[in-house]
């Protein structure tokens, strides 16, 4: 029996893949290459090319590989372009998500893992934020991962699937073995974009928004290390194994940081100043986000491994410096 990874090509997708391959679990990759990349796989893993929203597809996949469970990433993730393009949102993240669960059900796979989001909250009355806090996202992004998540627990209890759904927060860093990181073109990740300038690969980079109610007026977010995250997803992959209920936990350290601490520990690790512009505010990133991660680690076997701002900022560059070698050597 194996696992189907859906966007196991892309940046936290991968690292799950690696996460999977060295423990020697069997796993196949579903991913329509769009923003993920063949390179970041171990070689050994089979990659079906294709959407999430191809039934077909789906099934074959399912039947060829003896699928028995789906950890399902393939989404698009950036937060102003869905309010630019909110009916691509619903139909990649929504649509996609419910055909994938139809085509899932019928073919057997009766454990399932969601990669979902902290913008389900919106702007939280309070933090760190419970998983039983509100739901009011202030993005298509967000209301498109909240309707998936609806749909995900409608089905699953007229089919008798179970699952869980992982709420992330901020996903940073790379894999510490160098294997694979954040290789998305014009990314939009604050670390990433961060080292990329520090590099060189961007002329200056802006701060959006200098007048929120925190104590540097810029946002504050958790920030989780991208293996411990994978990480997670194996504990949760387990607990379903074991006959868990269905669930839905926060991902993150439960402490935040600013987008100018974040700015410093860039320069700290990196040893070097870079430019910096400030703007205005986006719309739909609400002040404050930080997780409340008690249910997380009282139910599930995980704990972190890297929760150190430092660490992350030092993996994310190295991969970037990594990724640069890379494309020169082309």
């Amino acid at each position: 029996m194996a696992i189907l990874v859906t966007g196991g090509a892309g940046y936290i997708g991968s690292h799950m893949v690696h996460e999977l391959s060295d423990a020697g679990q069997p796993v196949v990759v579903l991913d329509n290459l769009s923003t993920g990349f063949r390179f970041l796989l171990p070689a050994s893993v089979p990659v079906v090319v294709g959407n999430t929203g191809d039934q077909d597809l789906v099934a074959k996949t399912i039947a060829d590989h003896r699928v028995d469970a789906i950890i399902h990433f393939a989404a698009s993730v950036v937060v102003p372009e869905s309010i630019s393009d909110p009916l691509g949102y619903y139909r990649n993240n929504t649509l996609n998500t419910a055909l994938l669960l139809q085509a899932a059900i019928a073919g057997g796979v009766r454990q399932f893992i969601f990669s979902s989001t902290a913008a389900v909250y919106g702007n939280p009355a309070s933090v760190p934020v419970r998983e039983n806090a509100a739901t009011n996202p202030i993005s298509p992004y967000g209301t498109s991962k909240l309707m998936s998540e609806i749909i995900l627990r409608d089905a699953a209890r007229a089919q008798g699937l179970r699952f869980v759904v992982l709420r992330y927060f901020n996903v940073a860093g790379a894999d510490p073995k160098g294997r694979t990181g954040q290789s998305t073109p014009q990314a939009t990740h604050l670390i990433k974009v961060a080292v990329e300038t520090v590099l060189g690969k961007r002329e200056t980079m802006s701060v959006f928004g200098t007048d929120y109610p925190t104590p540097d007026g810029t946002c504050i977010r958790d920030y989780i290390h991208v293996s411990d995250l994978a990480r997670a997803h194996s504990a949760a992959l387990a607990y379903l194994r074991r006959g868990g209920d269905s669930a839905t936990f926060n991902c993150g350290y439960g402490h935040g940081h600013s987008v100018m601490e974040v700015l410093e520990a860039v320069r700290r690790v990196s040893g070097r100043n870079f430019p910096v512009g400030f703007t205005d505010r986006r719309p739909g990133d609400p002040a404050a986000l930080v997780a409340d991660v008690s249910r997380i680690q009282s139910v599930l076997d995980w704990r972190p491994i890297y929760d150190d701002l430092g660490t992350i900022v030092t993996h994310a560059l190295a991969w970037e410096r990594r990724l640069a070698a890379k494309q020169s050597a082309r």
